[in-house]
C-alpha cells in the first residue's frame, strides 16, 4: 500500500484522507453532504470530496452508514442518508476512478484500523465499540473484519441487557445503546434535578434549563470535580461493566478498545470496568484481557476507511 484515500461519509459531511503504509493519516479535507436530494446528488459530494485530494491513488475505501452490504458494497437503506436505497456505491466508485474499492460501516472499519494500526495491534481477536450519540462495535478475527453469514454481525450496541428496559430506536427493549450513550447520559443527568434542588456544575453550564442537559456537559462538569456528573457517569459505567461481560462471555477477545466522544469521557471508569469485570463475566480469564482507548478519534472513519484496502 502506497497512496490509499479514506473516505468517511456522514449525514452531514464527507471526510477524506491520504494515510500511509503506517496508518498515519497525512493530508485530510471534508465537503459537506448532500443526505436528503437525488442519489446522484449524494454521489458527487462523494466524488467533490475525492476530488479535492488530488489522483494516483492505489485504492479508495469508504466508511458509509449502514445498512450495507460489505460485500457487495451496495448502501442499502440508511436512516441518515434517505437518498440511497440499494445504492450501488462501491461499482459507482470503482467505475468513476478505476482503482480497488471497499466499503463497510464505520465500526467495522475503526475496529480494522486499530487492529492493523492503533490500539489493538499485534492482538488476533479484538472487539471494538464506539460508543458517542449511539453505540456500535466491530469484530476483527486473525486480522480480518467479522461480517457474519450475510454482512450483519457485531451489531453490539443493540444488545438488550434489560428486557424490560425502555424501547430503542432499533425497536428493541434495554439496548446498551439506549441505556448508555451519548443521549441516555444526558437524560440520567436530566432526572437527577426532576425532584427537588442539587447544587451542580451542570445545571450552571445548561443555565439552569434542566431540558438543555447534553452529555458533554456531565463530562465537563465531571473533570471539574461535580458530584452529581461522577454519580451519572459512574451508573452509566455499571451499565458497559455488564454488556462488556456480556461480550467477553460470548466472544473470548484478547482485547477490548473503546473510541469515540463519550469512551473519551469515561476513559477516567477503565480501570473500574476492568475490577468490575469479574462480576459480569463466567470467563476465568476475563482479568487478562486489556481494555484500551482507542488510538484514533475524530479520524477513526478516514483511517479506518483506507484500512478496509489492506485487510
Amino acid at each position: 500500500m502506497n497512496t490509499v484515500l479514506g473516505v468517511d461519509i456522514g449525514g452531514t459531511k464527507v471526510a477524506v484522507g491520504v494515510v500511509d503504509r503506517a496508518g498515519k493519516i497525512v493530508a485530510q479535507g471534508r465537503k459537506p453532504m448532500v443526505a436528503n436530494g437525488t442519489p446522484e446528488a449524494a454521489l458527487q459530494a462523494v466524488t467533490d470530496a475525492i476530488d479535492a485530494m488530488g489522483s494516483g491513488f492505489e485504492s479508495i475505501g469508504i466508511c458509509a452508514p449502514g445498512p450495507l452490504d460489505p460485500r457487495t458494497g451496495v448502501v442499502l437503506n440508511p436512516p441518515n442518508l434517505p437518498c440511497w436505497r440499494n445504492f450501488p456505491l462501491a461499482e459507482e466508485i470503482r467505475r468513476k476512478y478505476s482503482v480497488k474499492v471497499k466499503v463497510d460501516n464505520d465500526a467495522n472499519a475503526a475496529a480494522l484500523a486499530e487492529t492493523i494500526w492503533g490500539a489493538a495491534r499485534g492482538f488476533k481477536y479484538v472487539f471494538y465499540a464506539t460508543v458517542g450519540t449511539g453505540i456500535g462495535s466491530g469484530i476483527v478475527f486473525d486480522g480480518r473484519i467479522y461480517h457474519g453469514k450475510t454482512g450483519s454481525a457485531a451489531e453490539g450496541g443493540h444488545q438488550s441487557i434489560d428486557y424490560r428496559g425502555p424501547v430503542c430506536n432499533c425497536g428493541k427493549r434495554g439496548c446498551i445503546e439506549i441505556l448508555a450513550a451519548g443521549p441516555a447520559i444526558a437524560k440520567r443527568a436530566q432526572s437527577k434535578f426532576g425532584s427537588g434542588a442539587r447544587v451542580s456544575k451542570i445545571l450552571e453550564l445548561a443555565h439552569d434549563d434542566i431540558t438543555a442537559i447534553k452529555s458533554e456537559m456531565v463530562g465537563q462538569a465531571f473533570t471539574s470535580g461535580d458530584a452529581v456528573a461522577r454519580e451519572v457517569l459512574e451508573e452509566t459505567v455499571e451499565l458497559l461493566t455488564a454488556w462488556l461481560g456480556n461480550v467477553v462471555d460470548m466472544l473470548d477477545p484478547d482485547v477490548l478498545v473503546m473510541g469515540g466522544g463519550v469512551a473519551a469521557m469515561l476513559r477516567p471508569f477503565f480501570d473500574e470496568i476492568k475490577r468490575n469485570l469479574p462480576r459480569w463475566c463466567v470467563n476465568p480469564h476475563v482479568s487478562d484481557i486489556p481494555l484500551l482507548m482507542a488510538h484514533y478519534g475524530a479520524d477513526a472513519g478516514i483511517a479506518g476507511g483506507a484500512a478496509l484496502c489492506v485487510e
